[in-house]
């Protein structure tokens, strides 16, 4: 249509060769015109590449795994980039058998999703010629780049939002000192409260697990303590939520008399807002994104640090802190 040959269309599509500025011109008009697309696949397969990415989720059903999944799934989308989703259902053999099949389908990178941050992530990047990148979860090779949102952030958020309501007697219940997770938000809350001069109620935090049961537990070990505390920061919402519930259930009132933080954005992740509990959203969506991209770029010949790579992390201002939202459906500004 434009009058010249197809390798002179060709270079001129992808920018490239000397043509003239009259038939650069008469090329991309009749590109237009015809709607051309190139074929994305076709360009990849010249360069050597399969334009397809590996994805090898833990758990990818998983409440906390599917919004990685999904800010990932749509970052490649972006770059032309097909996926491969590969779920290993919690089962290291699973996985290893699957870490096989990727290999031997020759893809251009893989993403490796975690189930969460209680353990290292066993890393599978050796024997693979391409780049290996780790989200929501932290590999165990220091040579891996891993991205996780930013725990001691968490921490040190609720620590600045209570201590900024005048709450200055904190308790902290939270799942095992043995789960990396658990451990960060509570360092972070130690260094908040450390700045303002003030030291966790009881001088440690209560730990146990990340169940509702353990918040039932713990809120009613913490009344029986006799010990005087006006906060309490919880490893996360299923925790906070039973802990409100048996604040209330004996007499006291929330936020009035205790104000409760806690961790993870529940409602946000359903799409309700209610905005009833002051939570620590981790942007999970934006944290797989963000490594999709990275894993992108570094197939381009980008940059690939090893180490981890975190998140910054967001409070979620609501009534259990005593901020009303400002309409149903809608949280408070954070």
């Amino acid at each position: 249509v434009a009058g010249v040959s197809l390798s002179t269309a060709s270079k001129v599509l992808r920018g490239q060769g000397n043509a003239s500025e009259a038939t650069r011109k008469r090329i991309l008009e009749a590109a237009e015109r015809l709607d051309f697309q190139p074929n994305a696949l076709g360009q990849f397969l010249a360069q050597g590449r399969s334009a397809t990415i590996g994805i090898l989720a833990e758990n990818a059903p998983g409440a906390f795994t599917m919004p990685v999944l999904t800010g990932a799934t749509t970052a490649f989308g972006e770059r032309d980039l097909s996926v491969l989703v590969y779920d290993s259902h919690l089962d290291r053999t699973v996985l290893s058998a699957t870490v096989r099949k990727l290999k031997a389908r020759k893809v251009d990178g893989l993403l490796m999703i975690g189930d969460g941050t209680g353990t290292d992530m066993h890393s599978v990047s050796e024997g693979f010629s391409v780049p290996v990148v780790y989200a929501y979860g932290v590999s165990d090779d220091p040579h891996d780049a891993s991205f996780m949102h930013d725990g001691f952030l968490a921490g040190t958020l609720a620590a600045e939002h209570l201590i900024g309501l005048g709450r200055t007697r904190l308790a902290h219940i939270t799942a095992s000192p043995n789960d990396l997770s658990a451990l960060a938000r509570a360092e972070g809350l130690r260094a908040g409260l450390a700045d303002a001069g003030l030291s966790l109620v009881g001088g440690q935090p209560l730990h146990g697990d990340w169940s509702r049961a353990w918040g039932i537990e713990a809120a009613r070990r913490l009344l029986a303590s006799g010990e005087s505390f006006d906060a309490v920061f919880c490893g996360n919402d299923t925790i906070a939520s039973a802990v409100q519930e048996v604040l209330r259930d004996a007499g006291t009132r929330v936020p009035e008399d205790v104000a409760i933080v806690g961790m993870d954005n529940l409602s946000g992740l359903s799409g309700q807002h209610d905005g009833l509990l002051t939570t620590i959203d981790p942007h999970l969506t934006e944290l797989g994104a963000v490594a999709a991209r990275y894993l992108a770029d570094a197939i381009e010949g980008g940059e690939y640090e090893g180490g981890v790579h975190t998140i910054p992390c967001t409070l979620i201002p609501g009534e259990s802190t005593g901020v009303r939202p400002r309409s149903a459906g809608a949280p408070a500004a954070a």
